[in-house]
């Protein structure tokens, strides 16, 4: 007799969908410069500003004032830059910054990243990292025509995101 082997389904598989790197500043002029030569040093991409959406008089800070920088990584690049951000974090994270398909923590120091050399010009960046996973087939909720819900068997659990983690070799706690 043939034994039949079930496989698994391929829709069901998790994916890296996108790693957003965030520095949130506080302040528009030369310390944001100096944070677009870091990202542009470190990444080899150009990153978005951001921008205050109100005044804040007691932190200085002007509606429409740019006030942090942000850049997207998706695919190759991304996976390699998670791995790095990981080692810094050696390797640990906390159940509570784990969310259904998403996880996020924070750098203190860019300098702490694998191959990264301190630049005095520069100075030195904290970063927040914020990873978003995805399964195949998630795009039919984000398409313009024919738009439908994800359904809840096919929506990612926190269970699931941990278990995605830990097969990174990450250990959450």
């Amino acid at each position: 007799m043939l034994e039949l082997k079930e496989k698994e389904n391929p829709m069901r598989e998790i994916l890296l969908e996108k790693v957003v790197i965030n520095l949130g500043i506080g302040q528009s002029g030369e310390r944001i410069q100096k944070g677009i030569k870091m990202l542009e040093k470190l990444l080899n991409r150009k990153p978005a500003t951001t921008i205050a959406k109100k005044t804040i008089k007691n932190f200085g800070i002007r509606k429409k004032e740019t006030i942090g920088l942000k850049v997207t990584l998706r695919g190759k690049e991304a996976m390699d830059f998670l791995m790095k951000a990981l080692k810094v974090k050696e390797m640990k994270l906390s159940k509570r910054s784990i969310n259904a398909g998403n996880f996020s923590f924070g750098i203190q120091e860019h300098i702490d990243l694998p191959g990264v050399e301190y630049d005095p010009d520069i100075g030195v960046f904290g970063m927040d990292v914020c990873v978003s996973l995805k399964r195949r087939g998630y795009r039919v909720a984000e398409r313009r025509i024919a738009r439908a819900k994800i359904g809840s068997k096919h929506r990612i659990t926190k269970e699931e995101t941990i278990r995605w983690l830990e097969g990174l070799g990450v250990t959450v706690e």
